[in-house]
């Protein structure tokens, strides 16, 4: 069976207050592309398909069309689940509808669920469409109140499927969850840690023979070659700058052994860090594609009038600029700031921001209630 993975589309992104559904569009229509020369049997879209719970007009219009494309065109079944930026209910809306033409989309969590089957030649392929769900969501579905962690949520639920299963058939997973191990960049943003890690044991997973995952935008494996992370379809910041954006097409044979191979996606407008001296930067020697999305670093130590003006006259896209720090470990420290801003929660995040405000930090009963605000946020965004 031919598979071809990909995840966190993120229609609707806005990076440093610039709109990518121009972007987007085009770099789905290559994907398109992909899936007419490939000719897959079946495509999964390992969540995040939009980048906020309530999308833009733009972004349901994109991501209604290429799904159209697809389906009606091309007669590929496409499995989707939602992320931690989706909204499960509105994405779920029609789903069981949208079942009969093709597109079998996951949002919501059921006990005993079943999976989305298909058959090659040689018989039926498993595809459990687990869409991503705080452990809470998981401990209500299972009726356990002692799962608190995402570790202790994905115990349950492979456990649930190798009860229920017989796992010497070929069984894929999909899902959208972070795998200790893997990669993080500055794009992703953090999945909740109340009660516990957000990262789950690749161990778990040795009964599958594909696990298609989405969240983090770095394409990878993690620990196994069957394992892994698609990537995002386009960078998102300039923490991805050195990342190659790909798809993953799968070649699955009768055993459940899988031939894998990553097909490159090529961005209308890339991003990526330039530096020098004002003066060179303005010749427009400086990248070949002036239109990439840039961040300057200016090597000058004097005053200079206007620079982001007259270098926009060069560079329209620049989205960042600043004067280069006398630092010869610069990219070490930016690597390790970018490390550190990953392990805080959005209450930890919240309290540094308090104590830099207020020279003083937070009380404990105050925050108690950001930690209560910010669970009751993020379940009403998720529209439990």
């Amino acid at each position: 069976m031919k598979i071809l993975h990909t995840a966190d589309w993120h229609l609707g992104k806005i990076v440093n207050y610039v709109h990518m559904t121009e972007d987007q569009r085009y770099i789905l229509q290559q994907f398109v592309e992909i899936v007419q020369r490939e000719k897959p049997d079946v495509i999964i879209i390992a969540g995040d398909l939009y980048d906020r719970s309530i999308p833009p007009k733009q972004a349901v219009e994109l991501l209604n069309e290429t799904l159209t494309t697809l389906i009606n065109d091309y007669q590929v079944p496409v499995l989707a689940i939602s992320g931690n930026h989706d909204s499960p209910d509105r994405l779920n809306f029609g789903s069981q509808m949208f079942r009969k033409q093709g597109l079998f989309l996951d949002t919501k969590l059921q006990k005993e669920r079943e999976p989305v089957t298909l058959y090659d030649q040689d018989g039926p392929v498993h595809f459990h469409l687990i869409p991503y769900v705080e452990p809470a969501e998981v401990a209500y579905a299972f009726e356990d109140e002692a799962i608190k962690t995402h570790q202790q949520a994905a115990e349950v639920l492979i456990r649930d499927i190798e009860q229920r299963f017989n796992m010497d058939d070929r069984h894929v997973w999909i899902g959208h969850s972070f795998l200790a191990g893997g990669m993080e960049s500055e794009s992703e943003e953090r999945l909740s840690m109340i009660g516990g890690s957000p990262y789950v044991d690749a161990r778990l997973f040795k009964a599958f023979s594909y696990v298609a995952l989405g969240h983090l935008h770095q394409p990878q494996r993690v620990t196994e070659d069957y394992i892994r992370y698609s990537g995002s379809i386009l960078k998102y910041s300039f923490s991805e700058v050195n990342h190659a954006k790909s798809v993953t097409l799968i070649d699955m044979d009768r055993e459940g052994s899988c031939v894998l191979e990553k097909i490159p996606l090529t961005p209308l407008r890339d991003f990526q860090v330039i530096e020098g001296y004002f003066e060179d930067l303005l010749t427009g020697e400086a990248t070949e594609n002036p239109e990439n999305y840039l961040h300057v670093r200016l090597l000058d130590d004097g005053q200079l009038v206007d620079p982001m003006g007259k270098l926009r006259k060069v560079y329209p896209n620049i989205l960042h600029l600043e004067r280069r720090r006398s630092k010869t470990n610069l990219q070490m420290e930016e690597l390790q700031e970018v490390k550190k801003r990953q392990k805080l929660s959005h209450a930890d995040l919240f309290a540094s921001f308090y104590e830099d405000i207020k020279g003083e930090s937070i009380p404990l009963e105050r925050k108690e209630l950001i930690e209560q605000a910010i669970d009751k946020l993020r379940k009403e965004e998720r529209g439990r």
